[in-house]
């Protein structure tokens, strides 16, 4: 009896041990369901988000527990949990209010400092799609061909070009083209209207199973808006004849369908002597459903053509010989034009509360033609070195992506699965790398034919969250295939070349409280090498790998006050590189980068913000003797920061900064490219419906320079090639002024 006694006293205790549940419903003031919106457990650091019908489900809660219910854009709510709302259905309804950095928890996930970023995206909208990029702590950019072209890339101690070590994504659509005409990873952003942009999610290390080709140094995705609150038109006119315009209309307007056109169109002559004759058109048309309960659907039509002359890459002597000044040409004819359309379909189909699948689907079709002159007439004494790079592309895609949530043990520890599966097809037509004379006349062919290129993925991954501790491990497996027609030889030659690369992940994090978490990241990635240098070596380092870790921390001290650092390695294995100029093939080597990231996001008040990053890389060739090993143009040091007024008395704006120092232009740092210290600012006065403002690009007129290469050219009065810096000249003082309503 005794016995029996005290097994009945003991089921009772564990009764009340036994860890419990919440559910229900988040929704705004007027009843919509919101999705995304963040649960956290103060007491025990567990965390959840709504999906897209509102709903989330919390395990481990006990009586006492304190649950805080966070949003950006919307008031904090916080409730104690009281024992009879254990196991039971806790609906609760957000207020919208300013964006503010307490509005956003410090919880264990794996690129938790992109959720603070965000505070900087909302307080702070970019002017230019690219500008998006350098939200990105350390990342910094440069552009050296009229603004038609896209952006050079920085960070991490990688001088990225165009995008060969930082994979870009805009909701689920690939930017980075592999075997392109001009660079391996080539990603012009131009074709995203920056008024779109809602958030940005990104990873530095390629600790990430999701993330695949050229996820080395990390990754960015951007979301863009599904629906718009408010028709919005915009007009800037400024200096060097500059004029931009831009409106987002809403079309279609109903309970769980809507529609918006967006639509941007800029000209300009530019800084330089010789005018870029630059326009830029981009449209944007996208239809969303959401039935609120288990299904959503968004698609996405778009188009983007750009044209422009660029004054290209000048070599220092020439200015200093007074031949040219610092905005001239030596060859006027450089320039290009380009254009993408997209098709993008994504679904979510919620199978029950704790399992969905996501899929997205893309077709693309994009073109591209380039004239450059980096040498002038080094080669051709008479015609000049002028080269053309032309593409006809197409990009046909598609992932799918299942994930569920279980109850581990009895209900004090949780694990997520995400599985997927996807492919991507390149065919590429008429990829060339020609000498030319004026844009029209074809001297002769260096590259011509035809890439078709797959990659087939799947990735697995697991979140495992067991009181303070979470565990992420992740396996994604690549496989490629290559084939190259050359169409310059009379005989029919086409190479063919496959490869599978596997890259496992392993991510620990540590949260001993809610105010701070510690983190080691750990994985394999890699970037794949053109299509032209895979065959042409016969499969030999196709995939060049990357083994990479972090260590680091996020701390929020204090509820408005967020601070970051990390220190991280990262080794990439041998590669061969093709050199889109010249159409050679280059091995680069072995190479270790060791850093330091360090960051802070304070708001001061309701309506001022400070944001500052510092990061630090040691760069270095594994191979090379010492005093050799110096990486070219890779950063060793960069800085970003700025204050932002928000909401005050109707004025918002922001001065900012971004900082490069002086780094290696060659092997032996016998040459430098200089860095520079660039300030920008604007303010914006809001009067009911109405905004007008002044944006100013380098508001101290500081002489710099964007971009610089160490080149080997020969002038056309030059006996003799020299080899020194050139470079294209920074913004100078440029400022135009911004009107716009919303209505």
């Amino acid at each position: 009896m005794n016995r029996y006694f005290f097994l009945a006293a003991m089921m009772l205790v564990l009764s009340q041990l036994k860890a419990h549940e919440i559910s229900g419903i988040i929704s705004d003031s007027e009843q919509v369901p919101l999705e995304g919106v963040g649960v956290y457990n103060k007491t025990t650091g567990g965390y959840t988000y709504t999906d897209i019908s509102g709903y989330y489900e919390l395990d481990d809660v006990s009586v006492g527990d304190v649950i805080f219910f966070y949003s950006l854009g919307y008031e904090n709510k916080e409730i104690i949990i009281e024992e009879s709302q254990l196991d039971t259905k806790i609906n609760i309804e957000l207020m919208e209010s300013a964006v503010s950095l307490d509005q956003v928890v410090l919880v264990s996930k794996v690129n938790a400092l992109s959720q603070f970023v965000n505070i900087d995206v909302l307080t702070n909208p970019v002017k230019s799609s690219q500008e998006i990029l350098q939200k990105v702590p350390g990342l910094i950019i440069g552009q050296h061909a009229g603004g038609g072209k896209a952006e050079q890339i920085f960070l991490r101690g990688f001088d990225v070009d165009h995008g060969t070590d930082v994979a870009i994504q805009v909701d689920g659509l690939p930017v980075n083209m592999v075997s392109h005409a001009h660079g391996q990873g080539y990603a012009d952003m131009h074709f995203i209207i920056p008024e779109t942009i809602e958030n940005i999610d990104f990873g530095k290390g390629p600790y990430y199973a999701q993330q695949g080709n050229f996820n080395t140094a990390g990754y960015i995705q951007l979301q863009t808006k599904k629906s718009i609150k408010d028709n919005f038109v915009s007009l800037e006119a400024g200096q060097f004849n500059t004029l931009r315009a831009m409106s987002m209309l809403k079309i279609v307007e109903g309970e769980k369908s809507n529609a918006y056109l967006a639509s941007e169109f800029r000209l300009t002559d530019g800084f330089f002597d010789a005018s870029q004759n630059f326009n830029r058109v981009n449209i944007l048309g996208r239809y969303h459903y959401n039935n609120k309960e288990d299904q959503e659907l968004t698609v996405s039509l778009s188009h983007f053509q750009s044209k422009w002359d660029a004054s290209g890459q000048i070599p220092q002597r020439s200015v200093d010989q007074g031949l040219i000044s610092r905005f001239g040409a030596i060859d006027s004819t450089e320039g290009g034009n380009t254009s993408r359309s997209n098709i993008l379909i994504n679904h979510t189909k919620k199978i029950d509360e704790h399992r969905r699948i996501r899929t997205n689907a893309y077709l693309t079709k994009y073109d591209f033609e380039l004239y450059s002159n980096f040498t002038f007439f080094l080669v051709d004494p008479v015609n000049g070195d002028q080269i053309k790079q032309k593409e006809d592309r197409t990009i046909i895609g598609v992932e799918t992506r299942f994930d569920e949530s279980l109850h581990v043990g009895d209900h004090d520890s949780q694990l997520d699965y995400e599985v997927g599966l996807g492919v991507r097809y390149d065919d590429i037509n008429d990829i060339e790398l020609s000498r030319t004379a004026n844009r029209d006349s074809l001297l002769s062919r260096l590259s011509f034919g035809n890439t078709d290129e797959i990659n087939a993925h799947t990735f697995g991954q697991i979140t495992y969250k067991k009181g303070r501790w979470t565990f992420n491990p992740g396996l994604r497996i690549d496989y490629f295939k290559f084939d190259y027609e050359d169409k310059i030889p009379q005989l029919y030659t086409n190479l063919s070349e496959s490869k599978i690369f596997v890259g496992p992940k392993l991510n620990v994090i540590f949260a001993p409280s809610e105010k701070s978490q510690f983190y080691a990241k750990s994985g394999y990635g890699f970037h794949s090498n053109d299509a032209r240098v895979v065959t042409a070596n016969s499969g030999e380092d196709v995939l060049p790998g990357a083994l990479g870790a972090d260590l680091g921390g996020i701390f929020k001290p204090l509820d408005r006050l967020v601070l970051n650092a990390a220190f991280w390695a990262l080794f990439l294995e041998q590669e061969f590189v093709y050199v889109g100029d010249e159409a050679i093939v280059e091995p680069s080597g072995r190479t270790r980068r060791l850093g330091l990231d360090l960051g802070v996001r304070y708001q001061l008040t309701d309506w001022l913000f400070v944001n500052g990053d510092l990061n630090y890389a040691y760069a270095r060739s594994t191979d090379a003797p010492d005093g050799e090993d110096f990486i070219p143009l890779a950063p060793d040091l960069t800085s970003t920061g700025g204050l932002t007024i928000k909401d005050l008395s109707n004025f918002s704006g922001s001065l900012s900064y971004r900082y490069i120092n002086d780094r290696p232009a060659n092997e032996d740092n016998s040459a430098l490219a200089k860095g520079y210290f660039v300030t920008d600012f604007n303010l914006n006065y809001h009067l009911r419906n109405w905004t007008v403002g002044v944006i100013i690009e380098n508001l101290f007129d500081t002489e710099w320079n964007e971009t610089q290469f160490l080149t080997e050219s020969r002038l056309f009065n030059e006996p003799q090639p020299v080899e020194e810096i050139h470079f294209t000249p920074g913004s100078p003082f440029f400022i135009r002024a911004k009107i716009s309503v919303r209505f």
